[in-house]
């Protein structure tokens, strides 16, 4: 069984089920040393087990150590069962492959899952559009794949014609579980911001036919992922034109290390003293989830032109699973009628020349 499975859980509850039953039947049987040595060894049991039980469930949650080998420190991916090794062109559904990339920018490596539209293929001279797709924390993107669903989303969206078939990325934003960057660049520590917005994006168009531009390239994200979406969205406009938020804030809620936490990298202050780029945003919230609720409709008042804002309220909910999926599909959506839409790119004349990187290709206006 897997670490995030229900087995696993399950196990965890019936072992604080029997511990607390055997603790309660022996109470007061034995001898006196066999009684202090037996109550002892069941109530820290039943302690730690009910304590087990606890971490289980949010683990399965929010996905921080999805196998036995994350939470040990070994490879983070060894079995996920959720990808596959390469692609295969032209399949009638979507699929999601893992990459590993080695930022030279930010000298961060780490795995990145790459999820391919039904009928995708490398060699028709087709531009996919991208979106990278940021996870909450605690967190991991299998939270995407797992918790979320969200391959059957996204095929199911293209299918349906409510969303053009488009490349999804699916990073780590963090190198330690345990850290949460909120996708910034820390003061002497992990480069996540650099690493989300200039390494991924480089390593995607060197192995992926995708569009090269702006306009064919964007973000949305959850909970914190959600902040990273509509931060990084307004502190890079010239690599992404659109970002959906779902329960997102407006400030990362960490400590950068060099006060910008207070002034660049909190959303309200850069809308009130830096120019406002010419992206659009789609902030989403449920009217139950207090703080992004708050935050949501600051920035919507915030926001001015050349920034666009769309913003969506669903009853009740909260901060939690059941929220995203009810959101997930509509951002998709949204976000898909602000990207640039797949083009089809001159194709080489001769074989010598394909070699020619993705930037350097003929690319469509945007339609």
């Amino acid at each position: 069984m897997s670490l995030d499975s229900l087995g696993t859980e399950v196990t965890a509850v019936a072992v604080a089920v029997l511990s607390a039953v055997a603790l309660s039947a022996g109470w007061g049987r034995g001898r006196t040393w066999w009684k202090v040595s037996f109550r002892t060894a069941t109530a820290v049991l039943c302690l730690v087990s009910a304590a087990a039980s606890g971490l289980l469930w949010v683990n399965r949650q929010v996905e921080v150590y999805p196998t036995w080998s994350s939470l040990t420190g070994a490879n983070a991916d060894a079995d996920t069962p959720v990808t596959t090794a390469s692609p295969v062109r032209g399949s009638r559904n979507g699929q999601i492959i893992t990459i590993s990339v080695a930022g030279p920018a930010s000298g961060l490596t780490l795995p990145v899952y790459v999820y391919l539209p039904p009928g995708y293929r490398d060699d028709a001279g087709i531009r996919y559009p991208v979106v990278e797709a940021l996870h909450g924390y605690p967190g991991s993107p299998t939270h995407w794949l797992k918790g979320l669903h969200v391959l059957k989303v996204l095929d199911q969206e293209i299918k349906a014609g409510r969303m053009a078939p488009t490349i999804v990325l699916f990073p780590y934003q963090t190198p330690d579980p345990l850290l949460d960057t909120e996708c910034t660049n820390l003061t002497g520590g992990a480069q996540t911001e650099t690493y989300l917005t200039r390494d991924v994006p480089a390593a995607i168009r060197a192995r992926f036919p995708v569009r090269a531009d702006a306009a064919g390239w964007g973000l949305i994200g959850y909970s914190a992922g959600g902040y990273c979406a509509t931060d990084l969205t307004l502190r890079h406009p010239g690599q992404y034109t659109a970002g959906a938020s779902l329960s997102g804030y407006a400030e990362p809620g960490i400590t950068v290390g060099n006060g910008t936490e207070n002034t660049v990298y909190n959303d309200l202050w850069r809308l009130k003293h830096l120019p406002v780029p010419a992206v659009a945003l789609y902030l989403a919230a449920a009217r139950a989830d207090g703080q992004p609720l708050r935050d949501t409709r600051a920035l919507a008042r915030a926001a001015h032109a050349p920034l666009s804002v769309t913003t969506s309220y669903i009853a009740g909910g909260g901060h939690n699973v059941q929220t995203w999926q009810a959101m997930e599909a509509p951002a998709f959506d949204w976000l898909s009628t602000q990207l640039g839409r797949p083009v089809t790119s001159t194709p080489p004349p001769a074989a010598a020349d394909q070699s020619q990187s993705p930037s350097s290709l003929a690319i469509a206006p945007r339609v």
